[in-house]
C-alpha cells in the first residue's frame, strides 16, 4: 500500500538542498517514503486537511523506488537508521562540547582571548 499521506501519522519534510523525508512519526512504516503496511494498527485519518486539496507545488515528486525486494530494502533501511542513531549523540556531544567552548571563550577578558588568537 503506497504512504497514506492523509494518515495523522505521516510527516514529510523538505529540506533547503531540496531533499524531501517522508515518514512515519511512529517509525511504523518500514518500507516508507514508498508504502505503509497494509493493515496498520495506528492509521487515523488527519482530521486537520481531511478533504483538502493540495496543489501539486507542495507536493514533491517521490523518488523512484530502489529495485530492491521490499523486505531486503526495509533491512537495508533499518541498518542506515541504526548508523544515524548511533552517531546521534556522539554528534550532539561534540556540539555541546563547541558551544561551551565558545562560551568560555566569550567569557574570558579581551587580552587572554587576543593572546590565544595570536
Amino acid at each position: 500500500m503506497p504512504m497514506r499521506e492523509e494518515c495523522k501519522h505521516f510527516q514529510s519534510r523538505t529540506y533547503a538542498s531540496g531533499e524531501v523525508a517522508r515518514f512515519c512519526v511512529l517509525d511504523l512504516a518500514p518500507e516508507a517514503p514508498w508504502r505503509c503496511p497494509a493493515n496498520c494498527p495506528a492509521y487515523e485519518r488527519r482530521m486537520a486537511d481531511a478533504g483538502w486539496a493540495h496543489g501539486s507545488l507542495i507536493e514533491p515528486a517521490i523518488e523512484d523506488e530502489p529495485e530492491v525486494p521490499g523486505p531486503e530494502a526495509a533491512h537495508l533501511l533499518d541498518e542506515a537508521e541504526d548508523i544515524v542513531n548511533m552517531v546521534g549523540p556522539t554528534l550532539a556531544a561534540e556540539v555541546e562540547r563547541e558551544r561551551e567552548r565558545r562560551a568560555a571563550t566569550a567569557t574570558s577578558p579581551w587580552w587572554r582571548r587576543w593572546r590565544r588568537g595570536r
